[in-house]
């Protein structure tokens, strides 16, 4: 997988966030793979060769495999 830069990260999870409720860069997540909070902001986006579309990964990728289905927010109760 290839890393991908873009200029404005609200403006790109706007458009292409999966589900409702689109949330802030300056919003905390807990990823569900490496069990580590972030501000999402910090979030990377990654293409597998050959293909077009774009992967919302979390900020420890590759360490992690997590992706923004993955995500929960930071206070959530288990």
């Amino acid at each position: 997988m290839k890393q991908v830069f873009v200029e404005d990260k609200q403006k790109f999870l706007n458009e292409n966030y999966p589900f409702g409720n689109v949330p802030k860069l300056t919003d905390k997540r807990c990823c569900l793979h490496c069990h580590r909070v972030f501000t999402v902001g910090d979030y990377k986006i990654y293409v597998e060769e050959g293909e077009d579309f774009l992967y919302i990964c979390c900020p420890y990728t590759p360490d992690c495999n997590g992706s923004v289905i993955d995500w929960v927010d930071a206070d959530a109760k288990f």
